[in-house]
């Protein structure tokens, strides 16, 4: 199945079920935690789990970011340098909020 926005596919569908099984895996990290936190779990021990989600997060965005460039940045500069412009510009913003 061909997932589009507008006319352009989005780069990640390729990788589409391997980036849902890591959010599945992702989510029921956070309810561990919360499990951690309704059982008094040590401080410590929540925010090393904290830590590990964040890191699988940000493992999904560098991979969705890659994704974005190499096919929607890629197929946009084809067409025109305004719309190549555009996409980067879009891709600076979305990397830069990563980054906040």
């Amino acid at each position: 199945m061909e997932h589009t926005h507008g006319t352009t596919t989005h780069g990640y569908v390729q990788d589409k079920d391997a980036y849902l099984k890591r959010l599945a895996r992702i989510e029921g990290q956070v309810r561990g935690i919360a499990r951690m936190v309704e059982n008094d779990t040590y401080c410590i021990d929540i925010l090393t789990q904290v830590a590990a989600v964040t890191k699988a997060l940000h493992a999904v965005s560098v991979g969705l970011v890659g994704d974005h460039l190499g096919h929607c940045v890629v197929d946009a500069a084809k067409q025109s340098d305004e719309a190549g412009a555009a996409k980067v510009a879009e891709a600076t913003d979305a990397i830069a909020r990563l980054l906040r």
